[in-house]
């Protein structure tokens, strides 16, 4: 699956039929109180995320709580109990979907989660190195110190795909593990380590730019097509992007580099549908509101959407999107494959769950085979 579809047909009817759409439509119905979890504090997410409910609460009244997490599963199993409406995310939506990775256990398994929308600016998401250790490309990581964040799947698998772009493993660097995202950034500054991913935009890189050590992004140029085969096996969801915003980054000299939509905001698959939907509506209607409030914010943009990426849309947003005449029947087939798909991870699972073994990595194990077997049968790619 492409991490990024082509920008929806028609972007200036579709901007000029929602313009139309919400002069017409009836006011944004939310709760009083919401809340969302997100990436650490000062991290782009959790920043985007305090600017969008500052957004909500003047224009709407609404009072949003943005709950940091210091990995996948600290911002998800909120949402997987109930607890929060929505996470602003990163790729661990598509982890939790696939259940793979800290959700190939028993008490996660595959995810019934839903897209309500995404950004996709002019950053990147990519993995830095410090200027004091002659890195110029990432083959030059071998036998550097590379960051590795306790159970948080989705950095530590875009850093084995920029690592396979370069033809290593992390068999090839020296794996230094940290408790956060937060704290792999502040280990950059400290000497700890020498490279960590993130968002070109983050608050986090900030600090290490501003030291002695410096700050450079690597590129992965976009005519290395074997290199791009390799990090596409590991990671699909990537899509090239030339990264004209960040720190030590330059508009005018965009890096060749790598991106998906991030933050996601995900949420049930059985959240109620007029939630969905006034969610959806207020975050495109308060737009304008928040999106210079925080680094990257611009990307939430309508125009900026992948209606076609690897994780289906919720059915009220889904109603939002038909509304405003930005939703086509090429959209609606392909989230009805991934809702599909999801069907059948959720039967494979059942099915699974109800001979597994009780050893936990056997059953990780088993899971991960019987995975395989059930999408390999539906005629679906395996992917992991």
């Amino acid at each position: 699956m492409s991490l990024m579809s082509t920008r929806f047909a028609g972007a200036v009817a579709g901007l000029t039929a929602f313009a139309l759409a919400g002069a017409a439509s009836a006011e944004v119905d939310l709760p009083n109180n919401l809340a969302w979890t997100a990436y650490d504090t000062g991290s782009s997410g959790h920043a985007q995320s305090v600017a969008i409910g500052k957004a909500f609460k003047e224009k709407y009244g609404v009072n949003l709580r943005v709950l940091p997490g210091k990995n996948d599963v600290s911002r998800l199993r909120p949402l997987q109990q109930k607890r929060v409406d929505a996470v602003a995310n990163g790729v661990g939506t598509y982890f939790s979907q696939e259940g793979v990775f800290d959700f190939s256990s028993a008490d996660w398994g595959p995810q019934e989660v839903r897209v309500i929308m995404s950004s996709t600016g002019s950053a990147g998401l990519m993995v830095g190195v410090v200027n004091d250790v002659e890195v110029t490309n990432y083959a030059d990581l071998k036998g550097k110190r590379v960051a590795w964040v306790k159970s948080a799947s989705a950095l530590n698998h875009n850093v084995t795909a920029f690592l396979a772009f370069a033809d290593l493993t992390w068999d090839d660097v020296e794996k230094v593990e940290f408790a956060g995202f937060g704290a792999s950034w502040e280990g950059m500054t400290n000497d700890q380590v020498d490279a960590a991913f993130a968002i070109t935009v983050s608050g986090a890189t900030k600090a290490v730019a501003s030291s002695p050590r410096g700050l450079i992004w690597p590129p992965l140029p976009h005519d290395d097509t074997a290199g791009w085969d390799r990090l596409r096996a590991v990671a699909p969801y990537f899509n090239k992007q030339n990264v004209g915003a960040g720190t030590n980054v330059s508009k005018d000299a965009p890096i060749q580099g790598a991106v998906y939509p991030y933050p996601i905001l995900t949420m049930r698959a059985d959240a109620e549908d007029t939630l969905a939907y006034n969610m959806t509506k207020a975050m495109i209607e308060s737009f304008d509101n928040y999106k210079d409030g925080a680094p990257g914010a611009g990307g939430w943009a309508l125009a900026n959407q992948s209606f076609e990426w690897a994780v289906p849309y919720h059915n009220g947003a889904i109603a939002y999107f038909k509304e405003i005449g930005v939703w086509t029947d090429a959209m609606q087939a392909h989230n009805d494959s991934l809702v599909e798909r999801q069907s059948v991870l959720k039967t494979a699972w059942e099915a699974y769950t109800a001979v597994a073994p009780s050893d936990d990595d056997a059953f990780k194990t088993g899971w991960m085979a019987a995975r395989a077997v059930a999408l390999t049968a539906a005629g679906m790619p395996v992917v992991f």
